[in-house]
């Protein structure tokens, strides 16, 4: 939470009741939420809070850099409060999206002609495929 009150602060953000529970409610989370996952969490507790109320204060997250927005397939837009170096996995299957720490991907050199064309600020990759639950599912359904 301390970073949350620090970048608010530094961006002259007013901390809302609101403001603090999507913040919390994505903290919370264990996977990596949509604006309407966070909407529905938060609903009880702010019974008149807007899904695009949601939406907009987690792009607003994203843009101060408390939050990322995730890589994925379409929609809904995904977000993650992990600021920590990592990658992810989505599942092509379920839609999970799983975070991966692996110092090997970490050191992939971005090659010469990438680097030229652009101004590189970070580095994540989004490796794709099927989870091992759904793996297990999809070799099942062959077998049968």
């Amino acid at each position: 939470m301390e970073l949350f009150f620090t970048k608010c602060k530094q961006h002259h953000l007013k901390i809302t009741p609101q403001r603090i529970a999507v913040y919390k409610a994505l903290k919370d989370a264990v996977n990596h939420p949509s604006a309407d996952a966070v909407h529905k969490k938060i609903k009880n507790e702010f019974p008149n809070i807007s899904l695009d109320t949601v939406n907009r204060t987690l792009l607003t997250f994203s843009e101060i850099n408390i939050i990322a927005i995730v890589e994925g397939q379409g929609d809904p837009r995904r977000f993650d409060p992990n600021l920590d170096s990592h990658h992810h996995f989505y599942c092509l299957s379920c839609n999970e999206i799983f975070d991966v720490y692996d110092e090997a991907l970490n050191a992939i050199k971005i090659p010469e002609t990438i680097e030229n064309k652009f101004t590189i600020t970070g580095k994540r990759l989004c490796l794709q495929g099927f989870c091992n639950k759904c793996n297990c599912r999809e070799k099942g359904k062959r077998i049968a």
